[in-house]
């Protein structure tokens, strides 16, 4: 799948949104891809989680013994890699404003976890997931995402394979050009802080 069949897909569902975003991470963007809305149709999900399964490296694929993604984003994708991989799908969730492993999710010691992302823009939020996953006695040996809109600049502490990587801008409140700052911001994403 090529990035134009990948930006074909979220222009088909309506999931790439153009205005003023204010997202997750704090940062502001012109644009949005929601990836739950790519993902609501369940043929659309597989095949986007099979061309993401295909991208990772060999040895991912054969090492990966569950594949953990943050809730609430990452968890369709993140069971539909799974799926592909033929391995445990599993979330990390935040009920005190700190990612960790519930619902009787557990991981042996050492376990080869492979974090699955929607969206990666700054790379905190894969690093809180993979500190949650380490702290519950997982491996995290690979990052994976729909997409990373920080076109490779993201550092999570681990390699990170994207089905789709963009030079999207996003801005900190006070570095808005006016263009952007004269459209009212609106919250898409799962999060409200």
């Amino acid at each position: 799948m090529t990035d134009a069949d990948v930006l074909d897909e979220f222009r088909a569902a309506g999931a790439l949104l153009e205005g003023h975003f204010l997202l997750s991470s704090g940062l502001h963007s012109p644009l949005y891809l929601q990836c739950a809305r790519v993902l609501m149709d369940p043929a659309r999900a597989e095949r986007l989680a099979q061309a993401l399964a295909a991208k990772l490296p060999a040895a991912v694929q054969r090492e990966a013994q569950a594949v953990v993604a943050p809730a609430m984003g990452g968890v369709i994708i993140g069971h539909e890699l799974a799926r592909a991989l033929g391995c445990l799908s599993m979330f990390v969730e935040r009920p005190s404003g700190t990612f960790e492993l519930r619902r009787g999710f557990a991981l042996a010691p050492g376990t080869p976890v492979l974090l699955c992302e929607d969206v990666v823009t700054t790379g905190l939020s894969s690093r809180e997931a993979i500190a949650a996953v380490e702290a519950a006695g997982g491996r995290v040996i690979h990052a994976a995402a729909l997409v990373d809109r920080s076109d490779g600049t993201a550092e999570l502490g681990v390699p990170l394979t994207a089905l789709l990587r963009l030079a999207v801008p996003a801005y900190r409140p006070e570095e808005l050009p006016p263009a952007l700052a004269a459209l009212p911001a609106v919250k898409p994403g799962s999060r409200r802080a």
